[in-house]
């Protein structure tokens, strides 16, 4: 009896060994923080923080910040964390690192609502303060900023904290929110080019469009099958856009969940980047014309004259699609329009003022596809950032490095679905 005492003895040890060895290896959690739009111009935001706090359990959350691009407000986070919460008792029995919903609720902070001014940054908002206290903290890990819509926030706290810029890696879902936001953007590149970030611009385009969309992985099957009657969080979403899978921000997220967080060039479910080229920017002193052309998601600057008295009364819109974007007036007698095309094809502009000679000018610009030898030439003046491969073998249609996450569709996809089970 006493030989087997001294066995179990032995072998409890030898589990609870085994145990805090295999502890030791496990990946450490990365602190993330992200800045959404969620409620704002599209409902997939919703899709994708459903997504995320499925996932709670293998990160960080420091901050869920409400920077929006229209009604979106630090309430629509709260909506998704209430679903959570119903949630929580099923989650917590397959893992005690899922966050309290109270703990979700005092990270949850309000940012900017307005677009930027020309400066590109404006007054501090909560949620920028919350970037630069977070960023402070002692903590030798970096602090991975996810954003899901306006940028306005990270440019903010790097205005006004420029020290933290060492402990930040971005992933910026790019493409339509640098549409909505060009001010903030121009302002983090012409100021802060040595930040650490992925500028995605079009292959988080790849989650929704292309890789396996055959039978059960489609946009509207596989949501009917894994997801429809899984919990509160899976009811949500089913709420939103009709249930149809697009949460183009998650590819920011499952960067981190597989692949290589060091070197954006490796592959992973969030993509697949190369070393950025010298960031793509257009001064024009005059209105361009459709035979003037630009990359998409470049910056076109358009800087018009004005040879009469300027007022404090004086206003200038560029009209352009569905976009009615500011002029801002400088001391050097222009009046100053920022533009990003999200996509290939021709943008017509029309102004709209109180100025007789500014108002009624019209104008247009034909954006194109970067060309696959820019991928060769990065820049050294942004030694840490990354953006879409324009290789053509990687395009998913007119979507530049899209293919490098849509050809883990069926992988990241059935991984969420295991997720998924924990609800039922």
């Amino acid at each position: 009896m006493k030989t087997f005492k001294v066995l179990l003895m032995l072998l409890m040890v030898n589990a609870t060994m085994v145990i805090i060895a295999n502890a030791a290896n496990l990946p450490e959690k990365q602190r993330i923080f992200i800045l959404t739009d969620i409620g704002g111009t599209d409902p997939d935001d919703f899709q994708s923080m459903v997504h995320l706090l499925m996932y709670a359990d293998v990160f960080d959350i420091e901050g869920l910040i409400s920077s929006p691009f229209g009604p979106g407000r630090q309430y629509d986070i709260l909506r998704v964390i209430n679903a959570y919460e119903k949630d929580y008792p099923s989650l917590i029995k397959h893992s005690k690192d899922y966050p309290k919903a109270s703990a979700l609720r005092k990270i949850a902070k309000q940012g900017e609502t307005e677009i930027a001014g020309y400066k590109g940054f404006g007054s501090p908002t909560e949620g920028s303060e919350w970037i630069v206290k977070c960023a402070k903290r002692d903590d030798p890990r970096p602090l991975y900023i996810l954003v899901w819509g306006g940028i306005e926030d990270l440019a903010q706290a790097l205005h006004d904290a420029p020290e933290i810029l060492t402990k930040l890696r971005v992933y910026y879902i790019g493409g339509p929110n640098k549409k909505w936001g060009p001010n903030a953007y121009q302002y983090i590149v012409d100021y802060h080019p040595e930040l650490w970030i992925i500028e995605s611009n079009a292959t988080y385009r790849g989650w929704f469009t292309g890789g396996n969309q055959s039978g059960e992985f489609s946009n509207t099957a596989f949501p009917d099958k894994y997801i429809k009657g899984k919990g509160a969080m899976a009811e949500f979403f089913m709420a939103q856009l009709g249930g149809k899978i697009k949460m183009g921000d998650t590819p920011s997220l499952v960067w981190l969940l597989k692949g290589n967080a060091d070197d954006p060039t490796q592959p992973g479910w969030g993509g697949q980047y190369v070393r950025a080229w010298d960031r793509p920017y257009y001064l024009s002193s005059e209105m361009p014309q459709k035979s003037d052309s630009m990359q998409e998601f470049g910056i076109l600057e358009i800087a018009l004259p004005i040879t009469g008295n300027v007022t404090n009364r004086a206003e200038a819109f560029l009209n352009v699609t569905n976009q009615k974007i500011s002029g801002f007036f400088k001391d050097d007698g222009t009046v100053r329009f920022r533009f990003s095309p999200k996509s290939e094809g021709t943008f017509t502009f029309e102004i709209e003022s109180n100025i007789a000679e500014l108002n009624g000018k019209n104008g247009a610009i034909t954006s194109f596809i970067p060309p696959p030898e820019l991928a060769s030439r990065p820049s050294d003046k942004f030694p840490n950032w990354y953006t879409d491969n324009p290789s053509p073998e990687w395009m998913e249609g007119s979507h530049i490095g899209a293919k490098t996450v849509s050809q883990w569709r069926e992988e990241y996809l059935m991984d969420w679905a295991g997720r998924l089970e924990l609800l039922e």
